[in-house]
């Protein structure tokens, strides 16, 4: 079992780490014919996804990196054509929401209302009673999320299963028949002694889809 890093390897070191901790075999690439090699994809945080591929003009967005959002988006395709098991982080639950026709909330007004820790901010979120994340951390959790940006329309098949209480933006997605998961925060470095969670529990949820 292999699993590919949708990203530039410059800027997925901990996305890398995280999976080593977990003796998880891994590759980052943007090609495709590499990516063949894998049996589940990982899309990693990042800057912002050019607008007009959601339909908009730019309302905020940063850090915009087309090239890579083409490749990212061509990745997902790839995926999801072939049914690999996906998991999207931040970012990357943001291209699984455009590739599958959703849309983005350019600039959320509430992104400065959560505390930093350490250069990260920390929030609640309420789990939606019979999703995965419901099943995996309860009812509610703490977790770290750093984005000015989050989910509008969502995208076809998919459907929330995690928002944030105090602006209703989406912290956790999943589509209704694809192997196809999403979070807004960061498992690889979610710190259990300040969010009494741990990243491992969505790693080995994820790992199982790979395995079944």
């Amino acid at each position: 079992m292999k699993v590919g890093i949708v990203g530039r390897k410059k800027d997925t070191g901990n996305y890398e780490a995280f999976l080593d901790r977990h003796q998880v075999p891994h590759l980052t690439c943007l090609s495709i014919s590499d990516l063949s090699a894998c049996q589940g994809l990982v899309f990693p945080g990042g800057g912002d996804i050019t607008p007009a591929f959601f339909g908009e003009r730019d309302r905020g967005s940063r850090c915009v990196d087309t090239e890579l959002d083409i490749l990212q988006l061509q990745a997902l395709e790839y995926g999801i054509q072939r049914r690999i098991p996906i998991l999207g982080i931040c970012k990357g639950m943001q291209i699984i929401n455009v590739g599958l026709g959703g849309g983005i909330i350019q600039d959320l007004p509430t992104a400065q209302r959560h505390r930093y820790l350490d250069g990260d901010q920390y929030h609640e979120t309420s789990n939606t009673p019979g999703g995965f994340l419901y099943h995996l951390y309860g009812a509610s959790m703490t977790v770290n999320s750093a984005h000015h940006q989050g989910l509008g329309k969502l995208g076809k098949g998919l459907r929330a299963v995690s928002r944030c209480p105090l602006d209703e933006c989406v912290e956790g997605i999943c589509h209704e028949s694809l192997p196809v998961i999403g979070v807004q925060w960061h498992p690889e470095r979610l710190d259990p002694a300040r969010t009494e969670s741990s990243g491992t529990a969505l790693l080995n949820f994820f790992l199982r889809e790979i395995r079944s």
